[in-house]
């Protein structure tokens, strides 16, 4: 699926001139089989966007394929950092880039397969309808995961249930790896002070937003569980979600936040 427009309530069709300069931003740790389709795919389903890949260190040559990939496209870029220190610090350093090199819309996207490129326009259609924040989501009316263990899937689905009761966060999946961010969002929320990594990292930026009134809007995707390489999920990460969550439930933070969902 390449870039559709939809129109605004006005009749206006939307393009990417409505959103201004894209960039999509690819956190990498030993993807090297799953980086030059994902690549791929991205191109063609936004050919106006930027990719940059943000690989750290992997030992594995991703970071070498990255840059095979860039020299070939000058819509590709490499962001290479000295090492694995999470996934909160690679998108930060990518953000950092993005907003540097003057892009309007901030996009996450996962490396490995389980966030679909051809879903990326339905992200920049609720950037372009109004939305601040755009959360590509498991678990509302329409989304759905393939292939993952039963296990996991409650794992997940029990720690957004938990992060909705702790924080009063009207959000399904505050979890979520995959959404798109004004560049005035990422500004307005502050990057500087962020600490979270892991998957704590997207709840972290999500908060942050809905805090500020910002617009956060959930859009229904399809998750699929990777088919190559090995999941960077781990104990730490999960313990370290749960331990900030549970911080932010009893500490300073409001018991509820003001947030706006379709």
């Amino acid at each position: 699926m390449a870039w559709q427009a939809a129109r605004r309530p006005d009749g206006d069709r939307l393009t990417m001139d409505t959103l201004g300069r894209v960039l999509i931003i690819v956190p990498t740790y030993n993807e090297r089989e799953n980086l030059p389709a994902i690549a791929e795919r991205v191109r063609a389903a936004l050919p106006e966007a930027h990719l940059l890949v943000a690989d750290d260190n992997s030992p594995d040559g991703t970071g070498e394929i990255a840059d095979a990939l860039a020299a070939a496209d000058d819509h590709v870029h490499v962001l290479h950092r000295p090492g694995k220190q999470g996934l909160g610090a690679a998108y930060i350093a990518g953000f950092r880039w993005g907003l540097d090199e003057g892009y309007d819309v901030l996009v996450e996207m996962d490396a490995d397969g389980s966030h679909q490129p051809e879903e990326l326009p339905r992200l920049l259609e609720a950037l372009a309808e109004g939305a601040d924040l755009a959360i590509g989501s498991r678990y509302v009316p329409g989304g759905q995961v393939l292939n993952w263990p039963h296990r996991r899937e409650l794992l997940s689905r029990g720690a957004n249930i938990y992060t909705r009761v702790m924080l009063g966060l009207p959000v399904r999946d505050a979890t979520a790896g995959f959404r798109a961010y004004r560049a005035a969002t990422l500004e307005k929320v502050g990057l500087a002070d962020v600490e979270s990594q892991g998957y704590c990292f997207q709840v972290d930026l999500t908060l942050r937003a809905a805090r500020h009134g910002l617009r956060v809007v959930e859009v229904p995707i399809t998750f699929v569980e990777r088919t190559v390489g090995k999941s960077k999920m781990s104990g730490k990460v999960m313990s370290e979600a749960l331990w900030r969550i549970s911080l932010w439930g009893v500490t300073g933070l409001p018991r509820r936040v003001r947030g706006h969902r379709d």
